[in-house]
């Protein structure tokens, strides 16, 4: 494969420090020209295994690790290679709605193999074609409407397929404070990060901030020279141009983009993460390095971002800053939900001693943070499940149980234990198990009213009741343990916040 750099473009920073990757060299390596007589082909057979399409985008990896300035010239034979294709059909989900041409993932599967080989050639001869997504609406817990874009099944493989081509090659650039959407992160890594750098560092004030429609609000423009930076194929950078302009289909009028990436897509939060991460990202890593007079921490999960700082002027002018950079790009931060806020282990000293009340909270991935106190009168920050994710979730059940009213108990039983289970892995953290037997309780009553309306002629009792629920609902119990703990063991003492 051939190699290009640009010596006039500015040079990437260095990595964050907790980034746990391997800088080992790897052989035959994406990037590495070809010795002399040796013919151009693909690095990997027509009949290779799942297996060998790992090792490919592993070499594509350890060449962006090696070297962060080079430029892929050849990643699209990755992508329509039929192995790839048949890996990111299986991951689709397999109860997902068609997109606009009714195309089911079971259907498409009867004829499976001769649909990704045709598939295959038509990406390789560039008539691949990307369709519309269908547009549908989903209500959010403030009671508003969410925008969400459904592809049609073959738009949903390639966008998977180019998704872990290009992971490949932009996971190594992204720094340590970003968690959205990354292989081995999840929401519960970035909220361990803000806790360990709310009690590890000089925390007083908080910048809770949301992006405006940042999906919708995605520049074209900037983010193909963002993927440029990295990616030399022109030819990959079409098909996500194809993506990118296919428009939604709405109402039966198909609707052209200007602008964003439709939410949905498969590609669309791998988008989202190179385009935050040139307009935000490096440059509030230099703006740590340049402009802070103290302590500084950053944890940034998709469009949501926190950032802490140990003086308030230092916050006054980073936002005032934040502000001028998104506009540059097209950003807007939302005024609603962008709170500056004095918060950390002296907030409530300083606001008691100014008659201003206690320290106001903020919400982040689903849990209201607020400032406590630990048994033996140290601080620590408590984490409690948002009320309003709560009560839209209750809502959610109580619905579900009028139509489930009739099915029968051991079916509904089962149900409402995957329900409460899954609400306790996710929110069961230390020091919240309170709220966690809340929802319990309340979805045991709302099951318990339902029960009750089955019938007039037979009294649901409590007596009943309760060896239903200790039959089917599970136990209360703390499912994650103390962040310190877990850094401690993920980084190694290393920031996770830098």
């Amino acid at each position: 494969m051939n190699e290009r750099r640009k010596s006039d473009r500015p040079v990437v920073p260095e990595k964050s420090p907790n980034k746990t990757v391997p800088e080992a060299d790897a052989e035959g390596m994406e990037g590495r020209g070809l010795a002399k007589g040796n013919p151009v082909e693909q690095n990997t057979s027509r009949t290779q295994h799942r297996q060998d399409v790992s090792s490919a985008l592993e070499r594509v990896r350890q060449a962006a690790i090696k070297d962060r300035k080079l430029k892929f010239t050849t990643l699209l034979h990755h992508v329509y290679n039929p192995e790839m294709l048949r890996a990111a059909y299986w991951s689709t989900k397999r109860q997902a709605a068609p997109g606009i041409d009714g195309q089911t993932w079971k259907a498409y599967g009867e004829n499976l193999e001769a649909n990704l080989q045709d598939l295959s050639a038509r990406l390789k001869r560039g008539a691949y074609r990307a369709k519309p997504v269908r547009r549908v609406y989903i209500p959010k817990t403030d009671g508003r409407l969410r925008p969400l874009g459904v592809p049609v099944l073959e738009d949903k493989i390639v966008q998977r397929a180019a998704a872990q081509v290009l992971s490949a090659v932009c996971e190594p650039d992204f720094l340590g404070f970003s968690y959205g959407f990354r292989p081995g992160r999840s929401p519960h890594s970035a909220l361990d990060a803000l806790y360990a750098g709310l009690l590890t560092k000089k925390v007083n004030w908080v910048l809770d901030a949301d992006i405006r429609g940042f999906f919708d609000a995605i520049d074209h423009g900037w983010l193909v020279r963002f993927l440029e930076h990295r990616i030399a194929d022109k030819r990959v950078v079409h098909l996500i141009q194809k993506w990118l302009k296919a428009g939604v289909l709405e109402d039966g009028e198909r609707i052209r983009s200007e602008g964003g990436t439709p939410q949905g897509g498969s590609i669309s939060p791998l988008l989202a993460n190179v385009y935050l991460h040139y307009v935000f990202d490096l440059w509030v890593q230099q703006w740590r390095k340049r402009n802070a007079t103290g302590d500084m921490i950053v944890v940034r999960f998709a469009d949501d971002f926190i950032v802490g700082f140990e003086h308030g002027s230092d916050a006054e002018r980073f936002l005032g800053e934040l502000v001028e950079r998104f506009r540059q790009f097209a950003l807007e931060l939302h005024p609603d939900k962008t709170r500056l806020i004095e918060f950390g282990q002296y907030a409530a000293r300083n606001r008691k001693r100014n008659s201003r009340g206690k320290p106001e909270t903020f919400d982040f991935l689903g849990f209201t943070h607020v400032c406590g106190k630990k048994r033996n009168g140290r601080f620590t920050v408590l984490r409690r499940t948002m009320r309003k994710r709560m009560q839209a979730k209750l809502r959610s059940v109580k619905e579900e149980l009028r139509r489930r009213m009739h099915r029968p108990v051991p079916e509904v039983g089962q149900w409402l234990h995957s329900v409460v289970e899954g609400h306790m892995r996710y929110y069961a953290v230390p020091m919240n198990t309170r709220a966690v037997a809340a929802f319990r309780f309340h979805v045991v009553w709302h099951w318990w009213r339902a029960l009750k309306r089955r019938s007039q002629k037979r009294r649901m009792t409590w007596e009943r009741m309760k060896r239903l629920v200790d039959h089917w609902m599970p136990a209360i119990r703390v499912c994650h343990p103390y962040p310190l703990y877990r850094l401690g063991v993920i980084t190694q003492g290393r920031s996770p916040v830098r």
